[in-house]
């Protein structure tokens, strides 16, 4: 497993336990993401949160290739 593919658990389990906070988009280097993600979280009152824990289940059911193509080469920022 190759270091970028080693991001998607430890990213997954953030978006499930910390997603609310964009603490996953900031471990992932999406600064202007997590920012997006915590002001939301902060204007909803936590509502905006079910995006970080949808996100994380997302990353932890592609494979390792598919997350490194997607989110750490292609940079795709939501979803």
């Amino acid at each position: 497993m190759s270091n970028d593919a080693s991001k998607k658990v430890t990213a997954g389990v953030l978006g499930i336990l910390l997603g609310a906070w964009g603490i996953h988009k900031f471990f992932l280097g999406y600064t202007k993401e997590g920012v997006i993600q915590l002001v939301a979280t902060l204007l909803t009152c936590g509502f905006a949160g079910i995006i970080g824990f949808i996100e994380g289940i997302i990353y932890l059911t592609k494979s390792d290739e598919e997350f490194v193509k997607t989110y750490i080469e292609g940079r795709k920022g939501w979803f």
